[in-house]
């Protein structure tokens, strides 16, 4: 076979990645606990309100209920050492909780935490409080990011937060909200990409579109894999249903150009650039995406790289 995964990850090596995100975001993991959670919360000021009101039914925020209440309940200084824990990633019965849940109910969560802070419901930044050095320098950086590069750094800041105890024995169960059915039929759209006319990328797209994630996934070799942003490929189509089953639900894919091109033994290596918008954001925020495919002889996906691109004038770049 004249590739394996960890070649296929080198298809079309000229693509420019957003680099500043993983960057901004090994420096705030380097804050200390006090600095990320002020951060969030300032950040949540500048930038939180663009977050769409469909926000929390979208993380399906009743897995996270009974823990927000539990915090809602605190007094501030308990709520504060609660959060601090998160970010510590200490060993409690919160942090356990929060690390079994998805991605996007850790999002509403503390989204609403967000809110309750807003509000006075949760313990607040003190008055007058002002970032460290170094916290207001990670701010900066990520004011200088473009919007969908911003929402990026915003979710990994906190989704590595909480104790992990899924490799202890008798770990915390995974949580995840209901996979929501796959749409209509007769009410699904169908792209259209300049330059690309193989059904399985088109496929792709529609499904992904559609939350048809059975389908989705009968496109892909049983050795395939998936790679997301900054993220190692997923390997096997049990573990990238997963994937799409707990965070790619209500996605739009907004594919626009393609290119593509024959490689060795049979397999075609295609390019695709457009946008993509999150249910967290809607149509506020788009993020300049490439999908970088790698098929076999026989059509299916072996590889495909989702990769968040350095500028919006990365999407015109489909040269090698």
């Amino acid at each position: 076979m004249p590739f394996t995964v960890e070649s296929a990850r080198n298809i079309f090596p000229s693509t420019l990645t957003a680099d500043a995100v993983p960057a901004t975001t090994a420096r705030f993991n380097q804050l200390s606990a006090e600095d990320q959670l002020a951060l969030i919360w300032f950040a949540y000021l500048e930038m939180g309100r663009s977050i769409t009101g469909a926000a929390l039914g979208s993380a399906n925020m009743q897995f996270a209920e009974g823990t927000l209440q539990e915090i809602r309940g605190m007094s501030f200084q308990a709520q504060s050492q609660a959060m601090c824990d998160l970010a510590n990633r200490t060993d409690t019965p919160i942090c356990r909780t929060y690390a079994s849940w998805s991605p996007n109910i850790k999002l509403g969560f503390w989204y609403q935490l967000g809110e309750w802070m807003a509000d006075g419901s949760v313990a607040p930044i003190p008055e007058g409080y002002k970032l460290s050095a170094n916290a207001s320098a990670v701010l900066q950086d990520i004011r200088n990011l473009e919007s969908g590069q911003q929402i990026t750094v915003l979710r990994n800041s906190v989704i590595d937060m909480g104790f992990d105890s899924g490799n202890l024995a008798g770990g915390t169960k995974r949580v995840s909200a209901p996979v929501v059915p796959p749409q209509n039929i007769a009410d699904r759209t169908q792209v259209a990409i300049e330059g690309i006319t193989t059904p399985t990328i088109l496929e792709y797209m529609n499904n992904l579109n559609a939350n048809d994630f059975d389908a989705l996934i009968q496109l892909f070799t049983p050795d395939g894999a998936l790679q997301p942003p900054f993220r190692k490929p997923i390997v096997g189509t049990d573990n990238i249903l997963r994937f799409f089953r707990e965070e790619c639900q209500n996605l739009k894919l907004i594919p626009e150009r393609g290119a593509t091109e024959p490689t060795d033994d049979g397999f075609t290596q295609i390019k695709v650039t457009g946008k993509c918008q999150t249910p967290w954001f809607g149509a506020n925020v788009g993020m300049n995406i490439a999908w970088r495919f790698l098929l076999n002889p026989d059509g299916k996906i072996f590889f495909v790289a989702i990769d968040l691109l350095a500028s919006p004038k990365e999407l015109l770049n489909l040269m090698q």
